[in-house]
């Protein structure tokens, strides 16, 4: 089941949109079966994904945290090596230069953790595109150090104030603008969701991480147990899952947020939760956390970029087959990961991709020695830095904070700033 039928991964998936946007959605799919075959295309991305991005990007054997789990062998897909610091500039790249072959000079994106923004920001100024960049308020405020990158970028960074002011807004936000300026512009849709040809296009433009990992498994005699991914809606799961979707084996886990807890507006479990329902939703049919009258339920996560309420349709479909597992891991759980692996193996996880590393430190348990969990660490901590600063060094962090603002208000020079206050 790696391509949709007609749009459909099963029962899930589809194009439920307004009529205004069939026909830049049709152009677009007739636009990527194309490409998809021309050489020309296939030759200019693999150049820019070797000598841009940085592919292929390692597998790293974490020996320390192999001894200390016990079980299974711990290698790391190292995405956070990619330029712009995670996965997602594999799409972005992807899409942006399709989108620059049917002539269209004007990119828009939604982004939740700030990633996406950042890469196709990136994207757009190396092949010279407009970019504007839909966020939702709150991800602008906890995710500052993506918003200034995108910036310097050239994007323009709109902040959305409606509804939860996180990643469903956004996407909203993005299709209207789509809707009323599909002739010159294109959308790049983050994640493997949204209605067809998207769940497609960024599943195969996100498969570079899987094949990848599995030529460098043969390559080593790596033999893997299982292959752990956080979820979101779902991108760098699918590509990292999509060469191994068809078999039996590995074991394919999914981590979402768990939040806080169990209950409504504590998660963003669409798999595992309580309050989790088949529904359609932003042009597709998925599993969405929902109420009675369908409309999307508050979600919560540490993450941005996994506190969305749906999940990509080809997901929902394999954990519904039972291929893919799914587990919620939540925020303490996650924060805990991101503190084991940067302190015993000198790696520092993005909060989303912590979620895995969390999932792996269970799983591992349960494989012999001689098997392998592969953890796709989908990108770098260093954006989270906004989150993580107050949950690992509080005080140092608020001195810093109340430092800066007095600096910058009485606009000093960093070198003539007053001694800031330390342990």
């Amino acid at each position: 089941m790696k391509e949709s039928t007609d749009g459909f991964f099963n029962e899930y998936g589809g194009k439920y949109v307004a009529e205004v946007l069939r026909r830049p959605l049709d152009e677009l799919q007739s636009a990527f079966k194309h490409y998809m075959q021309d050489k020309e295309f296939l030759d200019e991305l693999n150049t820019i994904r070797r000598d841009y991005i940085g592919r292929e990007t390692p597998l790293y054997f974490a020996p320390t945290a192999t001894k200390l789990l016990g079980g299974a062998q711990i290698y790391i897909k190292l995405e956070g090596l990619a330029n712009t610091g995670a996965h997602k500039i594999n799409n972005a790249i992807g899409q942006c230069l399709l989108a620059k072959k049917m002539g269209k000079t004007r990119i828009i994106a939604e982004t939740g953790a700030g990633q996406h923004g950042v890469a196709t920001a990136a994207a757009c100024a190396k092949l010279g595109l407009e970019c504007i960049v839909y966020m939702g308020e709150v991800d602008v405020r906890r995710q500052q150090p993506n918003v200034a990158a995108m910036e310097l970028y050239g994007a323009k960074v709109r902040a959305v104030t409606s509804g939860s002011r996180t990643l469903k807004d956004a996407v909203n936000e993005a299709m209207r603008d789509w809707a009323a300026n599909f002739e010159n512009t294109h959308y790049v849709l983050g994640s493997a969701l949204g209605p067809a040809p998207f769940p497609d296009i960024v599943r195969e433009f996100q498969s570079v991480i899987g094949y990848e990992v599995k030529e460098q498994c043969e390559q080593r005699g790596i033999k893997i147990g299982a292959m752990v991914a956080c979820v979101g809606g779902g991108s760098n799961s699918i590509g990292f899952f999509s060469p191994f979707i068809d078999k039996k084996e590995p074991r394919l886990i999914g981590a979402e947020a768990g939040g806080i807890g169990p209950n409504v507006g504590e998660n963003a479990s669409r798999m595992t939760g309580n309050a989790a329902r088949d529904g359609i939703l932003q042009g597709y049919k998925s599993r969405f956390l929902l109420d009675d009258d369908g409309q999307a339920l508050p979600t919560r996560s540490i993450s941005a970029g996994l506190d969305y309420c749906g999940i990509g349709p080809q997901l929902a479909a394999l954990g519904k087959s039972g291929r893919v597992e799914f587990c919620a891991i939540k925020d303490d759980e996650a924060l805990d990961a991101v503190s084991f692996f940067a302190k015993n193996e000198g790696i520092l996880f993005a909060l989303e991709s912590a979620h895995a590393g969390a999932a792996a430190m269970k799983i591992a348990k349960e494989l012999p020695a001689d098997q392998a969990v592969i953890i796709n660490m989908s990108g770098r901590g260093d954006k989270d830095v906004f989150i993580t600063s107050p949950v690992f060094r509080r005080e140092e962090w608020i001195n810093f904070l109340h430092a800066e603002i007095e600096r910058l208000e009485e606009n000093k020079d960093i070198h003539n700033a007053k001694i800031m206050q330390t342990k």
